[in-house]
């Protein structure tokens, strides 16, 4: 099957609707079927970094906080966002540190993802890290009220199993772990 690269969306005009940490454009466009329509996208200033830190018992740490944006409280995988112009891998460094206290010397990129592709451009890297030092998390303001868990990466499938872990972002990240880590895992 041939596949047409070409864009087959035409944007006919475009306004910026909202600007602070993400922007919001409304466009007026011509869908590929010829007619009319209002298409909007979310940009993110920012990349999204994710981080499953496994220690030498394959203890892993989530982070639990309340979101404002679902109205419940969340487990996550430590995560945030890194600025577009610095390396994702040094950001990955610096969220780890600031969530949770660790610090990693063995560092694997797992995963590029876009997190939503219908309707925002981001991209998120995610990293696996080993062989941590433990101290205590640096956590700014906004994030004052994490809590820490330490379990086994066995638990936190479990906790994805039965929808206690519903993070899209943390779901991808864990679930991409290379196989043969999860089969000595599970």
């Amino acid at each position: 099957m041939k596949i047409n690269k070409e864009n087959p969306w035409k944007t006919l005009s475009q306004k910026p609707v909202y600007e602070p940490w993400i922007s919001l454009t409304e466009y007026e466009v011509s869908s590929p079927g010829g007619g009319k329509d209002i298409y909007g996208k979310v940009s993110f200033k920012n990349l999204t970094i994710g981080i499953t830190p496994l220690d030498e018992n394959n203890n892993t740490r989530l982070v639990g906080q309340y979101r404002y944006t679902l109205n419940e409280y969340s487990w996550e995988i430590p995560m945030g966002g890194g600025p577009l112009v610095i390396n994702a891998l040094k950001s990955a460094k610096r969220e780890l540190k600031e969530e949770t206290g660790i610090t990693a010397t063995e560092w694997e990129e797992i995963l590029k993802i876009h997190a939503s592709n219908s309707v925002t451009d981001e991209v998120g890297y995610f990293f696996l890290a080993r062989n941590l030092s433990f101290g205590k998390p640096q956590s700014v303001q906004s994030e004052s009220d994490l809590k820490i868990k330490k379990t086994s990466f066995k638990n936190v499938l479990r906790m994805a199993e039965r929808e206690e872990l519903t993070d899209s972002l943390s779901l991808s990240r864990i679930l991409r772990l290379p196989t043969d880590l999860i089969s000595d895992i599970s």
